[in-house]
């Protein structure tokens, strides 16, 4: 897929799903601790990178162990606070790291691909017009989260998986502007460099 993005200056926000995009994916699992937490390979130089670029950096990620009771929002702070404090000592920086405890079952629902926690960012960062947003995410949620708020999307999948969910998404009418196989890859397609 070619690139479909536009050019960013500081007048741009990026939104980065978390688990898929910046570390692992623990399948049928969640991150619950520091310990299980593993960045994907070139993510904090990315972000540093990004974070040059873009007047405005966010995480916006599902988290619904906590509403399942695996793990409290202390546990999830503390692993937040770890990976800030890593991609500062990277050179880069998060504005703001927004996240959904509820149940994917729970009704009003806060998570992905609904718009509450970009609409939450929107309220403490007034700035924001999403329609000078990039959305970088690792599921058709993520890339409806995007879609819906009129941001440009980046699929993140690799090979054929990657190519079944960019299908997948055109054929539900969702846009995705890139498709890159990891976060690292990001800069480059952006034409950004070090």
């Amino acid at each position: 897929m070619e690139a479909k993005l536009p050019a960013i200056d500081a007048s741009w926000a990026l939104f980065l799903d978390r688990d898929g995009v910046i570390n692992r994916r623990l399948p049928g699992a969640y991150v619950r601790a520091w310990e299980e937490f593993e960045w994907l390979p070139g993510a904090a130089p990315a972000i540093a990178l990004l974070s040059r670029a873009f007047g405005w950096v966010f995480v916006v990620t599902n988290q619904q162990g906590i509403g399942k009771g695996l793990m409290g929002e202390p546990a999830l702070d503390s692993i937040h606070r770890r990976m800030l404090a890593e991609v500062e000592a990277a050179g880069g920086r998060i504005d703001g790291i927004y996240f959904c405890p509820a149940l994917a079952s729970e009704r009003p629902n806060c998570r992905k691909p609904g718009p509450a926690m970009a609409l939450q960012a929107r309220r403490d960062f007034p700035d924001i017009d999403f329609r000078r947003s990039l959305m970088v995410g690792d599921t058709l949620p993520d890339m409806a989260f995007g879609h819906q708020l009129g941001m440009f999307n980046v699929l993140v999948a690799a090979g054929e998986e990657g190519a079944e969910l960019s299908i997948r998404a055109g054929k539900d009418g969702i846009r995705v502007g890139a498709l890159i196989g990891s976060l690292a890859e990001l800069p480059a397609v952006l034409g950004l460099h070090g």
